[in-house]
């Protein structure tokens, strides 16, 4: 830190290079700049290549990448995968008959014509699609001569008012209503199990092309008559990429607003146009470094290369700032461009290496969407290291700037000289102040407390009913709304994986537990209907003694239930695998809240620990709601963890910057503070700790240390060459300050655009960091002197402080004593 202090002391001024040592320096220094065509020739070249290589990067999205595969209740999940071909990643289209009832027969026609089209599409496992046109949809009944049944759809159909009788008495006798038929018998259902893999070209499942063709193929077939409804995973996940195009756009608005704002501060075209292009580069590489190791950008990292522009953007402006100022004062650009590498490398490093752990340490997380996140950001973050600490500066050493901005840079430092005590950023120095620092710091604590008492309602989970990925407004929403008002059965299913010895569900124990976990679940506030094998075993064993209510159970003979049990499978196939030895309990849920998955979760896992037993288990958890509830688990988990993880790595970095506590505390304490008036931001705006905002605070911290570092940086440096604390802090603002303000504002507006996507997590990701980086930016310039006061004074400058303070008193002391004594003459006389 000497010799920072030392670099930190006004620089000669240079006209010359030839004058200039080009020995001096670090070894990083003299590499860079005095090979300097060498090097911009190298990142060139490197650009090249990464941008061919960003060019086949692709959009796409995974169903496996979204949830914890490594949880152990997935592992469950994936284990039994196979026999559960019903509650994996499934669409479902609800086809609706706008002037009548199913009946009509020009309906039936639409139906079948979309039906046949999906049974079509590559990715659909045909095997298992349910519809009123598919044979795997059976009814039975019990006559005087044993169990008949066969397909709903009558094989003979052929809209005679005779085969549409024939098919009203088959539904009736299906049990299909509220699940493949909706209630008011104005729609009906297709369900659509999908294949993780194309079974064509045995690739990953094109989500995006996927959705496309239910919009291109399958609603376009809409007609007056009929109107389609899609949900889904599969859907979802293409309405994300879809918004996804429209939030590119927003990338240009960034790079506009961030040029509008720089070239106001400095009002010079070629700096600003450097600063904006050695970000681009950054995102270029990172980019193109991605997709040479094979990923692809999601709905949820799409978002990353928006930020490592904003961050690039930030430190450049640092650089050009510093190069600015001492070509204002006559030093030639070559050797202000060196001066400045001196005097920010070391703040500028550490600034990016947090910010690359504030990236980092989202690897903690078991969930490969943020993994990949976390891969992504901290690959671009580390890019800047290249582009923005050592390109840029090289750059602006052929370029430097523009005369008349250098010549204004230096009259604003003037004005500021001159001020004696008016403006902005000399207010600002005031907070150094005992008075102004005590009060700051009150009412910081004052505002903390408060924000930390908000902060623990905190949810974990998602807060509203339908996909919070979308606007409430959007398509899917309403089309997942009518669904939910029209049907018994919602998408949202948790389901109890019930393994048992080959052919041992059939067994009586087994079947007595299978019910008893079905009416405990069944009892559930936010529980809609549940299904298992016991139940529908029961109410067929009923149907063979004609009905009897006695007879609704599991009989003890297991001749009885064998046959029960056989006309069950005969109606859904899906209720167990091959052998006997799978077969889940189905609850549908009402929503997908997290209280609700709470409640459902924690039953099961009470239920399998007392009836868990030698050879037969009860497993969570399958099911988009079940696999939704384990993704809350694994997010409330990782919460504190990454965010003890960040802070921790953010402790370390700040004090082998600075080597002093005091000067962490003064860091971190701004950090911290912002951190929780986030989460009490979230709670006031009704937005859950979920996948897509678990990495904001993390990011907002690693991000947020920026400003300390920069500033701090200066400040301690030229306290320890003899600067009182007014003096350090006043000039560290002078240079470094004053864009700490710049880059605030610069990054708050460059994420701020995300407001406007029609993808609603990102637009709460949007709002959230604008939010951190504007307080963050104002932690920095009111908490930092604040708490410097208290922390900071070296001893000489609290002994003279007291000094003064009791020079004060004994003054105001004397003063009051001649004042009693004028008086006490006064009142002689």
């Amino acid at each position: 830190m000497a010799a920072q202090a030392q670099d930190m002391a006004p620089m000669p001024v240079i006209g010359d290079p030839a004058q200039f040592d080009r020995r001096s320096g670090n070894l990083v220094e003299r590499a860079v700049f005095n090979n300097r065509a060498l090097f911009v020739a190298l990142c060139a070249l490197v650009t090249a290549l990464f941008a061919w290589q960003a060019y086949g990067l692709r959009l796409n999205a995974s169903y496996e990448k979204v949830i914890p595969t490594a949880h152990p209740y997935i592992g469950n999940y994936q284990t039994y995968r196979a026999d559960l071909p019903n509650l994996g990643n499934t669409v479902r289209i609800v086809v609706e008959n706008t002037r009548g009832d199913i009946f009509d027969p020009a309906y039936l026609k639409d139906l079948q014509r979309i039906n046949d089209t999906v049974y079509l599409m590559p990715g659909v496992d045909r095997s298992w699609m349910k519809s009123l046109w598919m044979p795997i949809v059976r009814w039975r009944e019990v006559t005087e001569t044993g169990i008949n049944g066969g397909p709903v759809m009558p094989a003979d159909y052929s809209g005679s008012p005779e085969s549409i009788a024939k098919l009203r008495q088959n539904l009736a006798r299906a049990g299909v209503m509220g699940s493949l038929v909706a209630n008011d018998l104005k729609s009906t259902m297709i369900v659509v199990p999908l294949l993780g893999d194309d079974p064509k070209t045995g690739e990953q499942l094109d989500y995006r092309a996927f959705s496309r063709a239910l919009e291109d193929k399958v609603r376009a077939l809409q007609n007056d008559g009929t109107r389609v409804h899609i949900v889904g995973f599969a859907k979802l996940i293409g309405d994300l990429i879809d918004g996804v195009a429209e939030v590119m756009g927003y990338f240009a608005v960034s790079v506009a607003i961030a040029a509008v704002i720089i070239f106001l501060y400095n009002r010079c075209i070629r700096s600003t146009v450097v600063v904006l292009a050695c970000s681009m580069v950054a995102v270029v590489w990172q980019l193109g470094a991605i997709t040479a190791l094979g990923y692809s950008l999601n709905p949820y990292s799409v978002l990353v290369p928006f930020l490592v522009f904003a961050i690039g953007v930030s430190h450049g402006a640092q650089k050009m700032n510093g190069i600015m100022q001492d070509v204002g004062r006559g030093t030639h650009r070559y050797v202000a461009a060196r001066f400045t590498f001196r005097r920010l490398f070391l703040a500028g490093f550490t600034a990016l290496l947090a910010d690359v752990v504030g990236f980092a340490v989202l690897l903690v997380i078991d969930i490969p969407v943020i993994k990949e996140l976390a891969l992504m950001a901290s690959l671009g973050v580390g890019m800047l290291i290249m582009t923005n600490l050592l390109l840029l500066p090289v750059i602006l050493s052929y370029s430097g700037v523009g005369a008349a901005a250098a010549q204004r840079s230096l009259r604003e430092d003037s004005k500021v000289d001159e001020s004696s005590g008016k403006g902005f950023w000399e207010w600002l120095v005031r907070f150094t102040d005992r008075r102004w620092a005590a009060g700051t710091l009150a009412a910081a604590l004052a505002l903390t407390v408060a924000g930390y008492a908000v902060s623990l309602n905190l949810k974990i989970g998602d807060l509203d009913p339908g996909a919070p990925e979308l606007r409430a407004n959007s398509r899917y929403n309403k089309d997942n709304a009518y669904i939910t008002s029209h049907y018994n059965l919602s998408s949202d299913q948790l389901a109890v994986i019930v393994v048992t010895p080959v052919e041992g569900c059939r067994m009586f124990p087994t079947l007595v537990d299978i019910g008893r976990l079905e009416r405990k679940l069944a009892q559930l506030p936010g529980v809609q209907r549940v299904e298992s094998l016991a139940g529908t075993t029961a109410m067929i064993t009923s149907a063979l003694f004609e009905a009897g209510g006695k007879w609704t159970t599991i009989s003890r003979d297991q001749t009885i239930t064998d046959n029960a049990m056989s006309a069950a499978i005969a109606v859904d196939p899906s209720a167990v695998n091959a052998n006997c030895s799978v077969t889940p309990v189905v609850a549908y849920l009402s929503d997908h809240k997290a209280e609700t998955l709470e409640r459902a979760i924690k039953a099961v896992e009470d239920f399998a620990a007392t009836h868990n037993r030698d050879g037969v288990s009860f497993l969570p958890v399958a099911g988009s709601a079940g696999i939704e509830a384990v993704t809350n688990i694994v997010v409330h988990d990782a919460n504190r963890i990454m965010l003890l993880y960040v802070y921790a790595a953010v402790l370390v970095l700040c004090f082998v910057t600075f080597r002093s506590w005091r000067a962490v505390v003064v860091a971190v304490v701004p950090l911290v503070m912002t951190s929780v008036l986030c989460e009490a931001l979230m709670v006031v705006l009704g937005i859950g700790v979920k996948v897509a905002t678990l990495p904001v605070v993390a990011l907002g911290v690693g991000i947020g240390v920026d400003y300390a570092l920069y500033l701090l940086s200066v400040q301690i440096a030229l306290q320890r060459a003899g600067l009182p604390l007014a003096e350090a802090y006043r000039r560290a603002l002078r240079f470094t300050g004053r864009v700490v303000g710049l880059i605030g504002v610069t990054l708050a507006a460059g994420v701020g655009v995300w407001a406007l996507s029609p993808i609603k997590f990102q637009a709460d990701m949007g709002i959230l960091l604008t939010f951190m980086f504007l307080w963050n930016m104002v932690g920095a310039l009111v908490l930092i002197p604040a708490l410097s006061h208290f922390l900071m004074r070296g001893k000489k400058e609290r002994d003279e402080t007291a000094r003064r303070a009791a020079a004060a008193k004994t003054t105001k002391t004397e003063g009051a004593a001649v004042l009693r004594s004028d008086e006490a003459s006064a009142g002689a006389d």
